[in-house]
Parts: structure tokens; C-alpha cells; sequence
């Protein structure tokens, strides 16, 4: 393969050109954001160029990074989640598309981003080698991968989201509701099975992913995200504080488990002087209430918009980490906590075994959904200064052994450059005059 770097290049290995799309990018809560930060930092490290299409919230990118913003109507952001967009507001037919889904109760977001990056794409098939989705999977991607080699990073099947939300809903109406919001999810199944390569982040997942959404073992590839050891990293100068716990809320949702932490800190707070520092924002109705029930407000503090070297001073000043979730695609949470040294408990939701390691060695761990038990844990790590400073430093060697950004990236090139090979995508890179 030759792939056009510049004029006259010809270089089969040499640089790409990367179109990456992100429906939404949260800065600093939320793998989707961070992913998209840190790989494409290190794909720019690396001497690809990367140009980045986003929809709100917008991610935080390397200066070398371009973003091009794809806004939605961001009818699902912070401040007023759900909200109905006014009709003078609808000035396209993507913004249309987005809000005629919205009002079948559908989570709109995916199909809409996915046609604003068609509509730029097929302007600028010259510009780019390959287009990297990161997880949209809206119809549109298929539009786009037809004139456009193209590759999509799954994280974990939204199927596994669905399920514990219809779980935890008490009435049929609810579950009504969780079932139509997550119908995006039969969309995302029949896009990723149609594409080439699907890029996926743990062992678990893959399985996962073939098993509810049937996508073929054949068309996934594992390349495991990263971390950056040298700003995730122990801080001596800064003193633990007694009884201070953190956790990583990246969405109050079923999934995350944060319920059974609130429960297991509870039950912790009968017996001796316990804080949480959550790492994200409560939503009304969901944690918030449980929070209040509890008798918790006073000893817990939310932060969300802080910087990541704020986020590793937040883990210096904790005893213990926490990671409750019922189901993880991979964690970047865990491994961020890990790798500052940190001790963590951390349940066997999904891909988290695969990922913290053993019980007693690298992690403190216990079985999701389960508060007694996740306050079990708890009160060990509390109560073993030098267990939890074996385990805190044991767990960074880990990740610091298996997971970097480089390698990351590293990884995913080999995949770009494997699906740019293919007969298909040689076709159209010489029709878009990227090859010779």
C-alpha cells in the first residue's frame, strides 16, 4: 500500500491521515472523552495527523489535535437534561432527524452525530486515509465507511446498560421508558456488524459484544487503552487523609454501582469517620436522593470540571479507591487509580478481573452488587496500613507494566493499516487519489 503523506510521498508505512469522530467528549469524566484525548495526543506523537469531528461536550485535545465542532442540540446537557429544543432551533435537517427521534423516546444522539459527519466527510474524501469512529455506530458511519476506509473502537455493548436499567425500574411504565431511550442499541448492533473492524478494549467485552449485539469474533480486534504513568503517578509530597474515599462517576447510572458504595459507606459510617470524594455530578432522582436518605450529604463532595493533574492530587489525598460498578467494558477509572498508587477496591463487574488483577495481590476485590461485601473490602484496606500500601504499590506496577497511550496507539495503527490493506479500501483510497 501506498498512502499519500504529501506530495509525491509514497511511503507504505509512513504517516496517515486520521478522521476521528466522537458524539460526545466529555474533558475529564467519562472513558469516551478521555480515550479520544490521550489517543489521539499519542497517534499525534507518533506522526499521523489527526483531525477530530465532536459533538457536546466537547473534548479537551493536544494543540496538534483540530477539532472540527459537529454541535448537536445538546438536548441532553448538564444543566437541563432532556429538554425540548424550540422549532427556531432546528435549522437542519440532521437538527430535525434529532429531535423527531427524541420524541419517540429514543436517546438521539447517535444517529444525528452520525449524518452531521457524513454531511463534512463526503466534501473531503481526499483529505483523509481512514475515518476512526469512536462508538457513535449511528447508520450514517455505513454511509461514511462506503467512501471512506473506516474503523470504530466498541467499548462494551450498550445492551449491558440496557439490561441493568430494566433491572433496577420498578414499574412496567419505566421499563417502557429505559426500553424505547435505549433503542439506539439495535442501530449500534447492525452497524458494527456490517463494518470491517471493530476495535474493542478487553477479552470480556469481545465476548460480550458477539454474544448480545452478534457482531463475529472475526471482524473485533483487542487493543487495550492506556494511561499516562508519568502524570498518573504516586504523590508523596501530599498526606492522605484518614477515612477519605474517591470514586469515579462518569454517568449516575445503574451500571456505575454507585448505589451500593453510598449503602456500603453507610454502613461503614456506624463504625468510624468515612468521606467520599465522587468524581462527577448527581442527578436528581437517581444518587442525589440516595445521598439525602442516607444521611450522607455532609460527607460526601462531588467535583467535575477539575484538571487531570487535579484529579491525581484527589488520589493522593485518598486512602482508598473505589471502583463499584456492576459491568465495565474495560475501566480507564481503575487503572487511573492504580496508577498513582492508590489502593482500590474494585468489584468483578465485567472486564474488571481482567483488568485489576488478583484479590490480595493488585486489588482489594468483591463481587458487583453487593454493599456488605463492598463495605467488607473497605474496612480492610482501612484497616491494614501495610496491605493497603503493598497492594497501592503492586497495582501501579501492574498497569504501568501492560497499559500506555503509546502502546495504544501503537496497536491501533497496526489495525488501521490491516483494514487500509484490505482489496475494498484500495479501491477507494484510489479513487480518492490517497493512492497510487
Amino acid at each position: 500500500m501506498s498512502v499519500h503523506t504529501g506530495p509525491g510521498a509514497s511511503d507504505p508505512n509512513g504517516p496517515l491521515r486520521i478522521a476521528y469522530l466522537t458524539y460526545r467528549g466529555k474533558p475529564h469524566v467519562g472513558g469516551q472523552g478521555v480515550y479520544t484525548r490521550h489517543l489521539t495526543k499519542a497517534l499525534a506523537d507518533l506522526g499521523h495527523s489527526v483531525e477530530v469531528f465532536a459533538g457536546q461536550p466537547y473534548p479537551i485535545l493536544d494543540p496538534r489535535v483540530p477539532m472540527h465542532k459537529l454541535p448537536s442540540l445538546d438536548i441532553f446537557n448538564d444543566q437541563y437534561p432532556g429538554r425540548l429544543p424550540a422549532y427556531w432551533e432546528l435549522k437542519t435537517k440532521e437538527d430535525v432527524l434529532e429531535t423527531a427521534q427524541y420524541l419517540t423516546g429514543t436517546f438521539s444522539e447517535p444517529l444525528a452525530f452520525s449524518a452531521r459527519a457524513f454531511r463534512e466527510l463526503k466534501t473531503r474524501t481526499a483529505d483523509f486515509d481512514l475515518v476512526h469512529d469512536n462508538q457513535c455506530l449511528g447508520y450514517s458511519i455505513l454511509q461514511i465507511e462506503k467512501i471512506i476506509p473506516t474503523i470504530v473502537t466498541l467499548h462494551h455493548p450498550i445492551t449491558k446498560d440496557r439490561e441493568l436499567e430494566m433491572s433496577h425500574s420498578a414499574t412496567w411504565r419505566k421499563r417502557r421508558s429505559v426500553g424505547r431511550w435505549y433503542a439506539f442499541v439495535k442501530m449500534q448492533g447492525r452497524v458494527a456488524s456490517r463494518l470491517p473492524r471493530i476495535v474493542v478494549v478487553s477479552e470480556n467485552s469481545i465476548k460480550d459484544i458477539n454474544a448480545d449485539m452478534g457482531v463475529s469474533l472475526d471482524r473485533m480486534r483487542l487493543v487495550p487503552v492506556g494511561v499516562d504513568p508519568e502524570l498518573f503517578k504516586p504523590l508523596p509530597h501530599i498526606q492522605r487523609i484518614p477515612g477519605r474515599l474517591i470514586t469515579t462517576a462518569s454517568a449516575d447510572v445503574a451500571l456505575k454501582g454507585l448505589s451500593y458504595l453510598l449503602e456500603a459507606m453507610a454502613k461503614l459510617r456506624t463504625e468510624r469517620d468515612v468521606t467520599l470524594t465522587i468524581i462527577g455530578k448527581p442527578r436528581p432522582g437517581h444518587s442525589d436522593d440516595l445521598i439525602t436518605k442516607l444521611g450522607l450529604r455532609d460527607h460526601i463532595n462531588f467535583v467535575s470540571g477539575v484538571t487531570d493533574e487535579r484529579i491525581v492530587e484527589l488520589y493522593a489525598e485518598a486512602e482508598v479507591a473505589v471502583v463499584p460498578s456492576l459491568y465495565e467494558g474495560f475501566s480507564l477509572p481503575a487503572i487511573e487509580a492504580m496508577c498513582t498508587g492508590t489502593p482500590l477496591v474494585a468489584t468483578d463487574g465485567g472486564a474488571l478481573p481482567e483488568v485489576t488483577g488478583k484479590d490480595g495481590e493488585t486489588v482489594f476485590g468483591c463481587k458487583a452488587g453487593d454493599a456488605e461485601g463492598l463495605a467488607a473490602k473497605i474496612r480492610l484496606a482501612l484497616e491494614n496500613d501495610e496491605l493497603r500500601a503493598r497492594i497501592g504499590a503492586a497495582g501501579r506496577q501492574r498497569v504501568v507494566e501492560r497499559w500506555s497511550w503509546t502502546h495504544c496507539a501503537k496497536l491501533t495503527v497496526d489495525q488501521y493499516r490491516e483494514v487500509l490493506a484490505m482489496p475494498a479500501n484500495q479501491a477507494k483510497l484510489r479513487k480518492n487519489g490517497r493512492i497510487r
